[in-house]
């Protein structure tokens, strides 16, 4: 199934034909799937898990970055029309499998926003300065050192509110990790020469043993982290090693509606405390939605709002932002699909007449 898509943006008339039939003997989209604003073009091997920069000062120029995952990966760089940014690709890299995006690490003295990315083959983490993509890391900061597991899959970056202090979560493939501990959980930092490196804070998460750990996201505001362990659910614990409780599960969500993967995690805010939690449906190409907020019960129980379907076929990774956008006036939703593309949706889109459209100012992206 092929389906053709015209917009404007910038002044730039966007007409794409887009493939989204699927892989053999694989359902494609649904009848009543909401169809992108924007495709990109596409990647050489297999686009795996996005990550929105928003450019503070010029929300005109803010970029979408994209892992091609395979042994001669690349970290691809998109602008808001879904144009590659030739100059900003980031090639050379063992396998990158997913990327995250954080502001105002201080690097030199000076507030500097970064992107993390996982290179699964080489055990590490790879740092890169945004918007121009070098290279800050020193060649790499190995992870899950002395583990039988090693293999980094996921990243989410965690900002904390008390002190600015940052942190990668990072997971791992499933080959010999531990049923506990299966996450490890880094702070970055300058060096004192300008190189950042990781510095190991705690080792934590619970595992299912049915599949393997790899999409993570982090509510910076609220102070949690969420992980789907695929074939269980999404498990909710504190983001802050330092907090008293941090080795507790706090919840899981997610337990049941899911055709079989739990996949990509994206928090859309709406206010302080309030929003949803979007989860992939990784085989039914759809996302399910949760309320962020818990109930008056249980802080920690996420009810399940709706099910949309989307055109993105088997969708692995997505992020979200509530930010004001050139074409996108309430927010964007990127997905990766097959196809070595990513889909940018409108959150009218997503939203339509049920949920709330909550747009920020681009200052507002790094708080």
């Amino acid at each position: 199934m092929k389906f053709s898509v015209s917009r404007s943006l910038f002044g730039l008339a966007l007409l794409m034909t887009v493939d989204v039939s699927g892989k053999p003997g694989k359902p494609g989209p649904a009848p009543d799937a909401i169809k992108p604003r924007i495709v990109t073009e596409t990647v050489k091997h297999d686009t795996d898990d996005p990550a929105i920069w928003i450019n503070r000062a010029n929300p005109a120029g803010s970029l979408i970055l994209g892992t091609d995952k395979d042994v001669d990966g690349a970290l691809y760089v998109f602008g808001l029309d879904g144009k590659i940014h030739a100059d900003k690709v980031v090639r050379g890299i063992v396998r990158p499998n997913n990327v995250d995006v954080a502001y105002d690490l201080m690097v030199n003295g000076k507030p500097t926003d970064v992107a993390v990315v996982t290179e699964r083959y080489a055990n590490r983490l790879r740092v890169y300065r945004l918007p121009d993509m070098a290279p800050i890391d020193g060649g790499g900061l190995p992870v899950f050192t002395g583990e039988l597991a090693r293999d980094s899959m996921g990243v989410a970056l965690y900002t904390r509110a008390s002190d600015g202090a940052l942190f990668a979560i990072v997971s791992r493939s499933d080959y010999q990790a531990p049923l506990q501990g299966y996450l490890h959980q880094y702070r970055l930092v300058d060096d004192g020469t300008g190189t950042v490196r990781a510095v190991f804070s705690r080792s934590f998460g619970e595992w299912s043993g049915r599949k393997e750990i790899e999409a993570i996201a982090v509510d910076n505001e609220l102070g949690f982290v969420y992980y789907s362990d695929e074939n269980y659910g999404i498990r909710k614990y504190h983001a802050d090693p330092a907090a008293d409780d941090s080795d507790e599960q706090l919840g899981v969500i997610g337990l049941d509606g899911f055709a079989e993967d739990r996949e990509g995690i994206s928090i859309y805010r709406t206010g302080a405390g309030t929003g949803y939690i979007l989860i992939s449906d990784q085989q039914n190409n759809a996302f399910r939605i949760y309320a962020r907020e818990g109930t008056t019960a249980n802080p920690h129980e996420h009810a399940f709002i709706k099910s949309i379907n989307v055109s993105t076929i088997e969708s692995d990774g997505s992020e979200v932002t509530n930010v004001a956008l050139p074409g996108f006036p309430n927010g964007l939703f990127v997905a990766m699909s097959n196809g070595r593309v990513f889909h940018y949706y409108s959150w009218d889109d997503i939203a339509g007449q049920h949920l709330k459209k909550t747009p920020q100012p681009a200052a507002a992206a790094g708080k």
